[in-house]
């Protein structure tokens, strides 16, 4: 099961994480980038600055939140 920073909320699992910096920050989406196309699971990502805002839902069972989603999750938290 994912960590307890991740937040299931309308439909969808997500979390926020808070870098140094931009460079940091932009670094760790490329490891998150790299891990999804690996396990062919694309969740929305949004860099504000120091911030990435990650959000999985699995599109092909309806937008809804699956297993792939939490195990992606726990995978995400693997790279911090």
């Amino acid at each position: 099961m994912t960590a307890s920073r991740w937040q299931q909320d309308n439909g969808e699992l997500q979390r926020i994480f808070e870098f140094v910096d931009f460079v940091e920050a932009f670094g760790f989406v490329t490891q998150v980038a790299l891990l999804a196309q690996r396990q062919n699971h694309h969740p929305d990502i949004s860099i504000s600055w120091n911030k990435v805002t990650i959000t999985s839902t699995s599109h092909d069972a309806n937008h809804t939140v699956t297993g792939r989603d939490h195990d992606l999750a726990d995978a995400i938290d693997q790279l911090l």
